[in-house]
Formats: structure tokens, C-alpha cells, sequence
């Protein structure tokens, strides 16, 4: 009699486990939306030609409403002629002045930030492998504009489709677009201290 009670009991608690562990998404296959630290994240890829002020600010003011971390991912296309992890000084020289650009923005906002470049062979490509590794509650991403470029209507289909968190897509104006900087000073981005950031091949697992 007793050894049925002990079991019964036994069975009753893995129950309670189970159904505190569904409760509270303990088995949930769902990346896990906060640091350790707690802090949100607001994820905001673009691309070289696509840098949109308007979007830009809606993701700062996001983030200063939610007190989280801006982190803008400039995805990089590598041509297939090219290993994906070959160095890209030419995507370096626009990536640079791009990132001090949204940098200076969120300063202004007073929004900590966490700069990425994403690599791929397409920009999704280049969009999936950031929302497969990077954490974030939500995501701003500006969709292109009577032709110019951007995420296209394909793009922001595949989006809604596939990450998770909260998606925030903006259509700006095709002329409020910030391109990449003239030639000169691409070069002098990638001189002294803008040598540091060029985009290197990535680091291997371990990271």
C-alpha cells in the first residue's frame, strides 16, 4: 500500500512538471527573445543602397519607447564567384560610413546599439541567417519604393512568414534614401581608424 501511494505521488508531481513546463514554454522550440541581461533588442537589417531615415528613426523610437538595443545588420551579398567568408573591402568601404551614420542617429536618441554585418548570397539569404542567430523581440525593416532598392514585396512576404517576434515594415520615400558615400571618402574609410571595421571574414563557431 505504501509503495502504490509513494508512486502515485510520484506521478502526480511529473504531472504538475509537465504542465508547469507547457505553462511557462519550457519545451518551446521559439529562440529565447532576451539577453541575459534582460534588455530587448530591436533588429533592423538593411542593405547598401537602402539605408531609409524614416525607418531608421521609427526602429530609435521603438527602442527608446521600449528601453532596448537598436541593432542595425547591414547585410552583405557576396557573389557566388567569391567563398562566403572571402574578405569585402569594397562592401567594407560602404558598410563603414553607413554604420557611423545610424551610430550618430542613435546617439542623438540615446539608444545603445549592437552593430552586425550578415553575410549571404542573397539579401535573404543574407536576412535568414540573421533572424537563425541573432536574439531580438522585434524587427523594423524598411521595404523598397517605387523601384528602389530595398526589400521587395517577395522579400517582406517571406519575412512575415518566417520570424518570429513582432515585424514593423515601412514603404519610405525613394528619395529619402541614404546610398553609399562618394568614392573619396570610401577610401578614406577604409585608411587608419576605419581599417578596424572593414568587413573581415567571419570568425568561426565559438564565437
Amino acid at each position: 500500500m505504501t509503495v502504490a501511494l509513494i508512486a502515485l505521488v510520484v506521478a502526480l508531481a511529473a504531472a504538475l512538471v509537465a504542465l508547469a513546463a507547457v505553462h511557462f514554454g519550457l519545451f518551446s522550440r521559439q529562440p529565447s527573445r532576451r539577453h541575459a541581461n534582460g534588455s530587448r533588442r530591436i533588429l533592423f537589417p538593411f542593405i547598401a543602397h537602402a539605408l531609409s531615415p524614416r525607418a531608421l528613426d521609427a526602429a530609435l523610437r521603438l527602442a527608446r519607447a521600449e528601453e532596448a538595443t537598436l541593432v542595425p545588420v547591414f547585410l552583405a551579398r557576396v557573389p557566388l564567384r567569391l567563398p562566403l567568408d572571402a574578405p569585402l573591402p569594397r562592401l567594407s568601404a560602404i558598410a563603414i560610413p553607413l554604420q557611423e551614420a545610424i551610430e550618430q542617429r542613435a546617439m542623438a536618441f540615446g539608444i545603445d546599439i549592437d552593430a552586425r554585418v550578415q553575410r549571404g548570397r542573397t539579401y535573404r539569404h543574407a536576412l535568414r541567417q540573421t533572424i537563425a542567430e541573432e536574439r531580438f523581440d522585434r524587427i523594423v525593416v524598411a521595404a523598397a519604393a517605387h523601384g528602389s532598392p530595398g526589400f521587395g514585396p517577395d522579400d517582406v512576404a517571406w519575412l512575415l512568414e518566417n520570424a518570429y517576434g513582432e515585424i514593423v515594415v515601412l514603404r519610405p520615400n525613394a528619395q529619402e534614401q541614404i546610398g553609399p558615400p562618394p568614392v573619396a571618402i570610401r577610401r578614406r574609410a577604409l585608411n587608419g581608424r576605419g581599417r578596424r571595421h572593414a568587413i573581415k571574414p567571419p570568425v568561426s563557431a565559438g564565437r
